[in-house]
């Protein structure tokens, strides 16, 4: 990715995640150390998505595709919205704030997908490097590369896609569909 990260900025990233989070639950606030490392990074433009996790099961996740927002925004945005705002879950609750794990994902600009069929379109899917974003007919809806861990076969991947975009399953075999693919950069808090 062009707009790589490093492993230490990412763990700031990760601490400004939970720090935003933990405002919005009115919890004491902890100081974000940067070690004297270089910030401007946070004012890149990058899509970005913010994962929740809780014993290993997801709590929540938001982000944008598109870079809207410099990153310093958009992790604080995001963070608090899949905490208290993804409709799956119910907002995050104070006894819960030491049970999650944090993961953020950069997305590298998406690119569109050429193929004739869906045979050409399965071909050309690389599980647990792309995430994949659906759109037909008004509809829309993407997978994190990580979402392969749960559905490594790409039939049941795009299958799963098209429900999330609120299409019939066998949508991605039908004329019109488009996809586009892009790849991430993923930083974890330690579980």
């Amino acid at each position: 990715m062009a707009d790589s990260v490093s492993t230490s900025q990412g763990d700031m990233l990760l601490k400004m995640a939970r720090a935003s989070i933990g405002k919005k639950l009115g919890l004491p606030l902890k100081n974000i150390d940067e070690n004297g490392q270089d910030t401007g990074f946070l004012k890149n433009r990058q899509g970005i998505f913010v994962t929740l996790h809780k014993k290993g099961q997801l709590r929540g996740c938001i982000g944008s595709i598109q870079p809207v927002k410099p990153l310093e925004e958009g992790v604080a945005e995001n963070a608090v919205c899949a905490a208290f705002k993804d409709p799956r879950f119910s907002p995050l609750s104070v006894d819960e704030f030491d049970l999650i794990d944090i993961e953020i994902s950069l997305l590298s600009k998406p690119e569109a997908l050429e193929f004739d069929n869906c045979t050409e379109l399965v071909a050309l899917l690389v599980p647990h490097q792309h995430g994949v974003i659906i759109e037909k007919d008004g509809c829309r809806a993407t997978f994190l590369p990580q979402v392969w861990e749960q559905l490594p076969k790409r039939e049941d991947f795009l299958g799963h896609l098209c429900v999330k975009a609120g299409l019939d399953a066998t949508a991605w075999k039908e004329k019109g569909i488009m996809v586009y693919t892009y790849c991430v950069q993923s930083f974890a808090e330690e579980v």
